[in-house]
């Protein structure tokens, strides 16, 4: 027993520096993929044969481990654990190397992308700030902004005229009348003073004389007109022309009289197309509402080329007037008493209409009215060319020596009588009794003036002195119907004429 135990302790000795050799080896990096195959002393003989004389029955007999080459098959704990060693590295490695190719991939087409939006931002931007500066637009129409709701696209705009004012305001005016007002009361005539205001849009300027467009009946009878610009500054301005039916006028102001600093605070108004509008277009309207100085409303295009008859009431009798229908620009625009005159303008800052305060007048609400500027520009153009009239004081003014009465349309469909003024009574000792002119007659035109009413008649010769000469036009009665006729009238002094 003491033999097999010594062999058994030198066998594990072996196997412990067989093993301390192998894990050297390992450590060192060399790859040992054989083992050797050891058999333990576990094989033992039982020997029952009849010797028993060289033996007991109960010996064993130890047989000597042979040495063997390393069996592959056997020898494969080693070699799967350095294998899967050398796959887990393997595997690691182009993990690692995937990993960091899909994330250079990944940064590429990310920056590529990125670059390829900032391009087309700037090619947009480019192209939009092209566009933006073809058309100058001077306000910034407008902010959208989108939004789902829903299943539904909810979209806002904002408009913002902020630029469309700022660029525009230089060219309204604010224009103050004074005239006097008369009334009669039994039998008698009494005269006051009364005041009006209203506006009125810069549209040229020539050698002498700055122009601007307004409404006729803002300066209608007008003793003293004034015109205050953007600046706060205030002149004195005459009339130019007017025509009365379309309710337009041109004033002038003379140059010598607005000072330097004005004269770079202000600017012509650019005109626009007023055949080109839509319904629901945006506008905006500036004008001195209510007289408290310039002011500004927005909204848009209600209707094109709506019809009113315009109607004035003749203040020698009281009589309705109805004049020829003309067509206007509705909007939505608060268009308040002082407005009339005024701009109104599209989101460019053109003016595409004159707004008028008389149209509607306080018989609706919201609803607001403009002279289309397609309309009144032909017009406008033919009055600036006109001479400008001072306005003679009164003292000083010529009389023809008539009295009359307004030929309204009434009466001009009941007695087939041309709209004028008809002559009721001839002062002896007058320009119009030398002239030849009788009762009957009716006074159409002064100087190529269309006369409709007294009212226009006496606007006319407020521009004339004493022993000045003035033609009319005159129609006078025959078998055959109204005949047109000119004659020359020179005016004599109010104390000759009633």
């Amino acid at each position: 027993m003491n033999t097999i135990a010594g062999y058994t302790e030198s066998i594990l000795k072996e196997q412990e520096k067989q093993g301390e050799d192998l894990r050297s080896d390992i450590r060192k990096g060399k790859e040992v993929f054989a083992m050797y195959e050891n058999e333990y002393p576990n094989n033992y003989i039982t020997n029952n044969s009849s010797n028993a004389e060289n033996s007991s029955a109960n010996t064993y007999h130890y047989e000597q481990p042979e040495m063997r080459k390393p069996k592959k098959p056997h020898s494969g704990a080693g070699k799967k654990i350095a294998l899967g060693i050398c796959c887990g590295l393997l595997f690691g490695i182009f993990a690692g190397l995937g990993f960091e190719a899909v994330t250079t991939a990944s940064g590429l087409v990310k920056s590529t992308l990125q670059k390829g939006m900032e391009d087309g931002d700037d090619a947009s931007k480019a192209q939009a700030d092209e566009a933006k500066e073809e058309e100058k637009p001077l306000g910034d129409e407008i902010v959208s902004a989108s939004e789902w709701s829903g299943s539904n696209l909810v979209q806002t705009t904002v408009t913002d005229v902020t630029e469309v004012v700022k660029a525009v305001m230089p060219s309204v005016v604010s224009v103050n009348n004074k005239y006097i007002e008369t009334t009669s009361f039994w039998g008698r005539d009494f005269s006051s003073e009364g005041t009006s205001t209203g506006s009125g849009i810069i549209v040229g300027k020539n050698d002498t004389e700055l122009l601007l467009v307004t409404n006729y009946h803002v300066v209608e009878a007008a003793e003293e007109l004034s015109v205050q610009f953007a600046d706060g500054s205030q002149v004195q301005a005459q009339m130019k022309g007017s025509d009365s039916d379309k309710d337009l006028a041109v004033i002038a102001v003379q140059l010598t009289d607005i000072d330097s600093s004005t004269m770079n605070a202000i600017a012509v108004a650019k005109m626009g197309d007023s055949t080109q509008l839509t319904v629901g277009e945006p506008v905006i309207a500036i004008g001195n509402a209510l007289g408290y100085g310039q002011s500004v409303t927005t909204g848009v295009v209600s209707a094109l080329n709506r019809p009113i008859a315009v109607s004035s009431t003749s203040s020698q009798t009281g009589v309705m007037d109805d004049t020829e229908v003309n067509t206007f620009i509705q909007t939505d625009a608060a268009i308040n008493p002082g407005n009339s005159g005024g701009a109104l303008l599209n989101s460019r800052g053109e003016v595409i209409g004159i707004n008028s305060n008389k149209i509607g007048g306080s018989a609706v609400e919201g609803m607001g009215y403009a002279i289309p500027i397609s309309d009144a520009q032909p017009i406008i153009e033919k009055l600036m060319t006109r001479e400008t009239r001072l306005r003679v004081e009164e003292a000083d003014r010529g009389f023809l020596g008539i009295t009359g009465i307004d030929v309204v349309a009434e009466y001009s469909q009941l007695y087939g009588m041309p709209k004028g003024v008809y002559i009721s009574s001839v002062s002896e000792g007058t320009g119009a009794a030398e002239a030849g002119l009788v009762r009957g007659d009716i006074i159409t035109a002064l100087n190529g003036e269309e006369v409709k009413s007294m009212d226009d008649l006496k606007e006319e010769l407020s521009y004339y002195s004493v022993g000045s000469t003035v033609e009319l036009t005159i129609m006078q009665g025959s078998p055959t119907g109204f005949q047109a006729k000119t004659v020359s009238v020179t005016l004599g002094a109010a104390a000759n004429a009633q």
